[in-house]
């Protein structure tokens, strides 16, 4: 099914104010770099800044944003920031370390399946307290499956996936302290793929994440799967008409400082 035209709408509204409030409060780095300048051009390397502050723009919000409007036009149940409680006994710390210590010496395949019904049977029921591992960045809850989402940048480094991958393994212990029966999924997100048209292969996925059960949904993946259908083409385009329609006050901003020479 196509994407609710309220849907598209939602979206857009949201894109175009996230950028004319950059455009609006946005000064270009104060630091004097006359060989940039000049090799470059002043507005160019402004337009550079500009690109690296929407970067970070989009990993702080706009994915998280997105996500959550295509959800909630899917009718599911979906939050950002959402603050998961709970309380994870010694006895179950030490499993969740065990399995990620096996994982990162290779001594167990990994299978997502396998890991939460281990961290079920071990998990006492807990207090609804905060934990350092609180936050998860986009909760969706599909049918009776609850789904907690860290969205990571493109490109993690092996340290940050080993991490994430803690990460998530005390999200199930975390949750499950509070409802042991709850039917809980803890994935990782990367909002694309920056190989496109190859496949997402980074050698630092490989032992620690069960590819096949979908605990890592990159690009098209993950937006068809928040939005419950095939909607990725579909939200390029709306990206595209809305930077079509900005590309003039985008120029107009930076050609202040081609003047500035």
């Amino acid at each position: 099914m196509p994407l609710l035209p309220k849907v598209k709408k939602e979206i857009a509204k949201l894109l175009i104010k996230i950028v004319r409030e950059k455009l609006k409060t946005y000064q270009p780095e104060t630091t004097h770099m006359p060989f940039h300048y000049r090799l470059l051009g002043k507005d160019r390397y402004a337009m550079f800044s500009f690109i690296q502050s929407m970067n970070t723009t989009f990993g702080m919000s706009i994915w998280e944003q997105v996500a959550v409007i295509l959800s909630k036009g899917a009718g599911h149940d979906v939050k950002r920031q959402y603050k998961l409680l709970g309380e994870i006994d010694e006895d179950t710390e030490k499993v969740i370390n065990e399995i990620h210590y096996q994982l990162r010496k290779g001594e167990r395949i990994p299978n997502k399946k396998k890991e939460i019904e281990e961290i079920r049977r071990k998990i006492k029921k807990g207090e609804a307290k905060e934990d350092p591992d609180s936050v998860v960045d986009l909760f969706v809850k599909i049918g009776d499956e609850e789904n907690y989402f860290d969205i990571t940048s493109a490109k993690p480094n092996k340290k940050e996936f080993v991490a994430l991958k803690l990460k998530l393994l005390r999200w199930t212990a975390l949750r499950l302290s509070q409802d042991k029966k709850a039917k809980v999924f803890t994935r990782l997100a990367i909002p694309y793929n920056p190989y496109h048209p190859e496949p997402y292969e980074r050698w630092t996925l490989e032992g620690l994440y069960d590819l096949e059960k979908g605990e890592i949904l990159v690009g098209e993946e993950f937006w068809n799967f928040v939005a419950s259908d095939n909607i990725y083409e579909e939200l390029l385009d709306v990206f595209q008409k809305v930077g079509e329609k900005l590309r003039k006050e985008i120029d107009e901003k930076f050609s202040e400082f081609r003047k500035e020479r």
